[in-house]
């Protein structure tokens, strides 16, 4: 399965939303996106993996980069999880500490 990225801005923050799977072959995608995103100086994001299938580390890198990226611009970038199974991946590593994870697009909005 491919992985599908379209971004949006909600009012001054961009919304980052992912659909299918983010794997080794289709995690450069969404890199790329994020990173054309940073570059761009759109640096408090919310990328919505509410719709994404599967996630392996090559995924967790690419947020895991892009998050360090936007800190030190003075940014933010949040995720919106609401599938159990992606959620675990990131229970399991830790990233939760690290990571504002939300259960919903629109509580990532309004916090």
């Amino acid at each position: 399965m491919d992985v599908s990225v379209a971004s949006r801005a909600s009012g001054n923050r961009t919304v980052v939303e992912v659909t299918g799977e983010i794997d080794v072959y289709t995690a450069p995608v969404l890199r790329e996106e994020l990173s054309s995103l940073v570059d761009a100086e759109h640096t408090d994001l919310i990328v919505d993996l509410s719709a994404v299938s599967f996630m392996d580390s090559t995924g967790l890198g690419v947020l895991v980069g892009a998050l360090k990226k936007v800190r030190t611009l003075g940014g933010d970038l949040a995720l919106v999880i609401s599938e159990e199974k992606i959620l675990k991946v990131f229970k399991i590593t830790a990233l939760t500490q690290v990571f504002s994870i939300h259960a919903t697009l629109d509580e990532a909005l309004g916090g």
